[in-house]
């Protein structure tokens, strides 16, 4: 019973950080609107999320908050990469296409959609401190025997939420075939990248 309620409690934490709409969300929507390697972008988020929380657990978050320069790197490096994507996004606000004539709306290429996760997993300090520092130190609190199922918890709920949200989104795509509602989506994802990146700048005090 008591690892089935501390499993619980991992699920919920990771419910509560995960489905607020940030970079590595908006790119798995995109993905599944456009239907574009969708298995394998839930897949590369979920993995990372889980490499990323097993990490914290075995006390990465306290070694970043004993650095303060490795997180510097980690935000500027972050918001170079979000800023890049959401000038990509940006563009095909501009340019809209629509599925029927333009199939690239998301990203095609394997490698190219794990190294896109990647980036808004790794590259994402929001993600790094929902992961490795909040998941990772509520978990490290947790006594040795409890944190494999608390841990088991929260990672089990991404891999939920991610193939929930990249499946889910494909049903949408006949409502994509319009270029309007392409041109909403892609300037809402710019609008977030840049807002991201300004606030990760500023964790940098460069602005």
């Amino acid at each position: 019973m008591q690892a089935f309620t501390t499993t619980l409690n991992g699920a919920a934490l990771s419910a509560s950080l995960i489905m607020a709409i940030g970079a590595q969300n908006a790119f798995v929507l995109r993905q599944g609107i456009a239907r574009q390697q969708v298995f394998l972008t839930a897949l590369t988020c979920s993995l990372c999320d889980l490499v990323l929380m097993s990490a914290g657990v075995a006390g990465m978050g306290a070694l970043l908050a004993r650095y303060p320069d490795l997180q510097f790197w980690m935000a500027l490096g972050g918001a170079l990469f979000v800023l890049c994507y959401g000038v990509m996004a940006a563009k095909k606000a501009i340019h809209p296409g629509t599925l029927a004539l333009n199939s690239q709306q998301g990203i095609a290429r394997p490698g190219a959609v794990i190294l896109a996760g990647l980036g808004f997993s790794v590259l994402n300090p929001h993600a790094i401190l929902d992961t490795v520092v909040l998941v990772g130190g509520i978990g490290a609190q947790q006594s040795v025997a409890a944190r494999p199922w608390f841990l088991l918890g929260a990672v089990g709920y991404s891999f939920v939420w991610f193939f929930s949200l990249a499946f889910g989104a494909s049903q949408l795509t006949p409502l994509f075939k319009n270029p309007t509602a392409w041109r909403i989506l892609d300037l809402a994802i710019a609008a977030m990248m840049f807002a991201i990146a300004v606030s990760l700048l500023r964790q940098t005090g460069l602005i």
